[in-house]
């Protein structure tokens, strides 16, 4: 078999057997099958696709090409989430522990933002103490005490995704729908769950523009879940407008404490109960209305809120800072971003946000970036609101003044101000199973 007869086969439109795909990942992590001939392949693919069954073999062999970590230690059934990356997307803080505080085990591996999107780990590393390079009996002995542990990915996790992520990077091919499901599945099946909730994001913040776009990836990856034996669902949900008000990582887990406190805001809330409905469901507790009434309650009664700082602690973290959100550091400077004209919010480009909270530091442009946890973006006006002229539509935090001038004018640029009030929005879209999608 050579690599360059696959080329060919799927330059010309053919799809490629399990054991021509095996025989692609096993050679390029290898190192046999140079940077240069895979590179031709991802391009080969980006216009020829992949069927179903050539991404779920594509998905598979990458799982195991490194360490496939075994839950069975964990006694009951593993559910895990995972976002497609937003704009002050901190879902997991809130979900993972309704759904643990209902006893479903949530053991979980998440990773770090880059770009305008924001990371779980970076925002549970602005918690003193946290550790997020957790052993893995430690980690498990965690899940069993607590019911959840969210750790960063560690030892050999899907190597064949690494390298070729980084490829994919520098030749154009990130954007092909089976490029980005085998990428975002392979990582979630070598994590070992039994169920797999896929919050696939819409809109300007989002990876997938559109909602046709985004209804597609979810269909691919909850097609790839399924044939891998994994019960798997997904939600299409809103990223044109940022998710609650905060971001940046320290204002981000403020912002997760007081949602489980029943404070949060209402957005944030809502996509969070669906979420985690979607997820007792995937575990088997009840349809949707009794999973989200389950949910609900735990988040009202303190059950939940009592879960997370059992995680908090379990991990080394100091769980004063979430009793007691004042504790965190404060940015040294902030400055009120003011609205130019009067009317209402009638757009908002959150992608365009979250550049702005990247050229605060709050976030990174090179994976080496270093954070500045306290340094982010509160907003004051979201879409939909009135807002006259002068009053502040949101305040920057940052630990150096001089980042504030290019960052207003990026943030400025995100809002559309017009003098009708704009129409309501969606939160969530679509719910995705293997039967099919279910437009809301």
């Amino acid at each position: 078999m050579r690599m360059y007869d696959l080329i060919e086969k799927k330059k010309r439109g053919g799809a490629l057997s399990r054991e021509e795909i095996r025989f692609m990942i096993q050679g390029y992590v290898s190192g046999a099958i140079p940077d240069y001939q895979m590179s031709a392949m991802l391009m080969a693919i980006y216009f020829s696709g992949m069927d179903d069954e050539e991404t779920t073999a594509l998905t598979l062999e990458m799982a195991h090409s490194g360490d496939m970590v075994d839950l069975s230690p964990i006694q009951g059934f593993k559910v895990d989430k995972h976002s497609t990356g937003g704009v002050g997307d901190k879902t997991t803080l809130i979900v993972g522990p309704i759904v643990a505080a209902l006893g479903v085990r949530v053991a979980k591996m998440s990773g770090r933002g880059l770009g305008h999107t924001g990371g779980t780990i970076d925002k549970l590393e602005s918690i003193p103490g946290f550790q997020t390079s957790v052993p893995r009996e430690e980690f498990f002995d965690i899940v069993k005490r607590t019911g959840i542990a969210v750790a960063g990915q560690s030892g050999n996790l899907v190597p064949a995704d690494k390298k070729l992520y980084a490829l994919r990077d520098v030749t154009a091919t990130v954007d092909s729908i089976p490029l980005i499901a085998s990428s975002i599945m392979s990582k979630k099946l070598a994590a070992g769950s039994d169920g797999i909730v896929l919050d696939v994001k819409t809109g300007s913040g989002a990876f997938m523009k559109t909602l046709e776009d985004s209804v597609t990836l979810a269909r691919k990856m909850v097609s790839i879940g399924i044939g891998a034996g994994r019960a798997c669902t997904a939600l299409i949900t809103d990223m044109d407008v940022p998710l609650g008000f905060a971001i940046g990582n320290s204002l981000e887990v403020i912002e997760s404490a007081e949602t489980l406190r029943g404070r949060g805001p209402e957005d944030l809330k809502e996509v969070s109960l669906r979420l985690a409905a979607e997820m007792l469901h995937t575990a088997g507790r009840g349809d949707a209305g009794t999973c989200y009434g389950m949910a609900l309650e735990v988040l009202e009664d303190g059950r939940a809120f009592d879960t997370l700082l059992a995680m908090v602690e379990a991990q080394g973290g100091d769980r004063s800072f979430i009793e007691n959100p004042e504790r965190f550091p404060k940015a040294p400077f902030m400055l009120g971003v003011k609205a130019p004209e009067s009317g209402y919010v009638a757009g908002m480009d959150a992608e365009g946000c979250g550049v702005a909270s990247v050229l605060l530091k709050a976030g990174r442009s090179k994976k080496d970036d270093a954070i500045d946890s306290s340094a982010g973006i509160i907003l004051k006006k979201k879409y939909g609101d009135a807002v006259e002229k002068g009053e502040v539509l949101a305040e920057l935090y940052a630990s150096d003044e001089a980042l504030f001038g290019a960052a207003k004018e990026r943030l400025l640029a995100s809002y559309r101000i017009e003098g009708e009030k704009p129409g309501e929005r969606k939160w969530i879209y679509a719910r995705v199973t293997g039967d099919g999608a279910e437009m809301f």
